[in-house]
């Protein structure tokens, strides 16, 4: 029998899974591992900061079950495949790798950023990215295409981004970041993300509730308005409240949707 316990746990603003990247190169997020104390684990970090990049061993704690085959995100054939040939989080042993960029190391406070983990991932290991022995442009890459699809340029109308600047300031979610994650590649998969056409080269993504309506046109899209996903009667007085989140939505909505709640 194997017995594995975590090192450390994540601490970051992400916390559902539609607001993970599916690779962190994709990511502009910052966070945090904290080690665990009364293990050493001070004197184990030591000489880490020296390095620009960390692998990160941890285990996928919001996925149950696996699945022998799976849907990539990006898949020339659109055929499912075999798991073990994909990053997938949903295999027999919820183990996951990710290379993420080192800020700095703070006794058992390791500094990261541009990750694709969750708030509260434990971490079972931590080992240096060498890239003599890490990186192998000329390797196949087997089902996976040679060129990947295009990067959407996502940006903000000022209406939305005042929106969302607002949001941020008062404790509300990272809609910047989350336009980010979901939109910039392939971006009206309906399968996978929570996208509503609408008119033409129009589109709402719904995240939680909050609504983000956007225009796409191209290899462009432009966040047009940020809006609560409550109607009035969600927001009277004395409505239940399961998300904790309506007094928010309540002056979100008297300061930029200007009805009454």
């Amino acid at each position: 029998m194997i017995e594995l316990k975590p090192i450390g746990f994540v601490k970051a603003a992400q916390q559902y899974k539609y607001q993970q990247p599916r690779q962190g190169e994709f990511a502009s997020n910052k966070g945090k591992v904290i080690l665990e104390p009364g293990f050493n684990f001070e004197q184990a970090v030591e000489d880490l900061g020296g390095f620009d990049k960390i692998w990160l061993i941890y285990i996928f704690h919001k996925n149950k079950g696996w699945r022998p085959k799976v849907d990539p995100p990006v898949c020339p054939d659109g055929q499912k495949k075999g798991v073990f040939a994909t990053r997938s989080p949903y295999r027999p042993n919820s183990l996951g790798i990710s290379c993420v960029d080192l800020i700095s190391v703070k006794g058992r406070e390791i500094l990261i950023k541009n990750f694709d983990l969750l708030d509260g991932t434990p971490i079972l290991d931590i080992k240096p990215y060498i890239s003599h022995y890490d990186s192998h442009p000329e390797a196949s890459l087997g089902w996976v295409p040679q060129t990947l699809p295009p990067e959407m340029k996502i940006t903000f109308s000022a209406e939305a981004e005042q929106s969302a600047t607002w949001l941020l300031e008062n404790q509300g979610p990272d809609l910047f970041d989350l336009a980010k994650v979901q939109l910039s590649v392939d971006p009206l998969n309906l399968k996978r993300k929570r996208v509503k056409l609408m008119n033409e080269g129009q589109a709402e993504l719904a995240f939680r509730t909050w609504r983000m309506l956007f225009l796409f046109s191209g290899e462009n899209i432009e966040i047009i308005s940020i809006c609560s996903g409550y109607s009035a009667e969600d927001l009277a007085p004395g409505s239940k409240d399961p998300y904790d989140d309506k007094a928010l939505h309540r002056k979100f909505r008297q300061k930029f949707e200007h009805r009454p709640a």
